[in-house]
């Protein structure tokens, strides 16, 4: 890590940050972007989210950078919720996608194999740790990773023929009737009067705002002792699950990760107990937080690997990953139409070798361990930065009102202030998104190959957001 917090850089965000390719074809589309806005609110359901916050209508993109219809360029720290883990158009994508569409290959397969499947899976297997690798089975699943978790769900009901989950509050899993009744948020469940049934919630490790009021190592212990006692207590009016789903970071949830060894002594109780233990690595998996995949952190092996994002480069994939033991469902107990993805196939092999031969996991730790430096020395400054954590490029810092406690004596989510520091960077050109209880906490999940000087970059926009929001707040006489 830097000792001490760089010299931002004062390189403006121009058009020349993008190159001039493809200009011919994004110049096919001329809308102003109010008109392009003011349409898509007409027409778009009322569900959907992102434009509400990030008002923008995009033209173009290359590497981390995006540019707008009227020509202004944002650095993209959200990249698809950390889909683009190689940014926008990386060279080795396009040119995978090039080929494969000269070459005549079928585009969609179902669960027909064809040589670039076969590249895939064998690319696939040989970042999994060993131990997985050599009992692995795959299932290919529907575009999004919510499928993803709807299979792996129905193959440990089926394989241990037990009709409950374990899942844990703050998590996120998809939207999905199955994965939205093991998501902590509230808010998408209300309106459906009640969830898929059977799902028992547990405490995650949240050190700066812990369930038992502990923190640190005393929450992680508390917590570990509830579970263990779910797990062992005939009078615990709990039935043994058919698994425990689990993410190593909690990306929605406000960027928390557990600890190394929670997530290792959880482990050891699944073991214990005959659960099948599910490893969600949807937005964790593939370098984003300094490993291949964030259980790699503790050093263990899970049962069942849930994987999407990264891993069609940036085109609709998705797969479980599970112990052969486990692999009692019957032909055609999952399926869907665009499991057999051939491009994102093509796209996916092409981005998991440049991520492994480029060593893009442990550039990620270093960029994320200069982000972390910069924003930990802004906190200092700053009271309403209550917290920052993360693993690797996937960061968080939880904005709060520390002029406000509440029952605990703890500061009261900073919602609005973290909304209006997410305006004050994409009125600067940044873009990110916000998570976390109450929405509190900016998420920062810029893609892998961000440089050491775009790291710097994005802290110096972000601290400058930071002092607009914080002297509006004082108001003019203050300022």
């Amino acid at each position: 890590m830097i000792s001490e917090p760089v010299r931002y850089s004062e390189v403006p965000l121009t058009r020349e940050t993008l190159p001039e390719r493809h200009a011919a074809f994004a110049g096919q589309y001329s809308f102003t972007e109010s008109a392009i806005l003011a349409r898509q609110a007409r027409r778009e359901s009322n569900a959907r989210s992102y434009p509400r916050k990030i008002p923008l209508a995009l033209k173009r993109a290359k590497g981390i950078y995006v540019e707008d219809v009227e020509g202004r360029v944002f650095i993209d720290c959200l990249a698809a919720a950390g889909t683009l883990v190689l940014g926008h158009n990386h060279p080795v994508v396009v040119e995978a996608l090039e080929s494969a569409l000269r070459s005549d290959l079928p585009m969609q397969t179902l669960d027909l194999t064809t040589p670039a499947k076969e590249a895939f899976v064998e690319e696939l297997f040989s970042l999994l740790p060993a131990g997985l690798a050599s009992r692995a089975r795959v299932q290919f699943c529907g575009p999004a990773g919510t499928d993803a978790v709807e299979a792996a769900v129905k193959l440990v009901k089926t394989a241990t023929r037990r009709p409950t989950m374990f899942a844990f509050q703050g998590g996120y899993h998809g939207m999905s009737q199955g994965a939205l009744s093991m998501m902590g948020n509230l808010g998408p469940k209300r309106a459906l009067a009640g969830s898929l049934g059977g799902v028992q919630f547990l405490p995650y490790p949240y050190a700066y705002r812990c369930p038992f009021g502990l923190g640190g190592e005393a929450g992680e212990a508390a917590g570990i002792s509830y579970i263990q006692n779910l797990l062992g207590d005939p009078e615990s009016g709990v039935l043994t699950p058919a698994g425990v789903l689990v993410e190593g970071v909690q990306g929605e949830g406000g960027v928390i990760p557990c600890s190394a060894g929670w997530l290792a002594r959880l482990r050891e109780l699944c073991t214990e107990h005959d659960v099948p233990l599910i490893l969600d690595e949807v937005q964790t998996g593939f370098g984003r937080t300094g490993k291949m995949f964030s259980f790699e952190h503790a050093g263990i092996t899970p049962d069942v690997v849930v994987l999407s994002k990264a891993l069609g480069g940036g085109l609709p994939l998705s797969v479980v990953v599970y112990d052969e033991s486990l692999d009692k469902w019957q032909p055609g107990a999952h399926a869907g139409t665009f499991r057999g993805n051939q491009l994102g196939m093509v796209a996916g092999l092409a981005t998991l070798r440049f991520i492994r031969r480029e060593r893009l996991a442990e550039h990620a730790e270093a960029m994320g361990l200069r982000l972390t430096a910069h924003l930990e020395h802004l906190a200092k400054d700053h009271p309403c930065i209550g917290d920052v954590r993360g693993r690797g490029l996937m960061l968080g810092v939880e904005i709060v009102q520390p002029e406000q406690l509440d029952a605990r004596g703890q500061p009261r989510a900073g919602s609005e202030r973290a909304s209006a520091i997410q305006r004050a960077c994409l009125r600067r050109g940044l873009i990110l998104e916000l998570g976390g209880r109450h929405g509190s906490t900016v998420r920062l999940l810029p893609p892998l190959i961000i440089t050491e000087a775009e790291v710097d970059r994005v802290a110096e926009i972000f601290a400058r957001a930071l002092a607009d929001v914080e002297s509006a707040a004082r108001g003019p006489a203050q300022a």
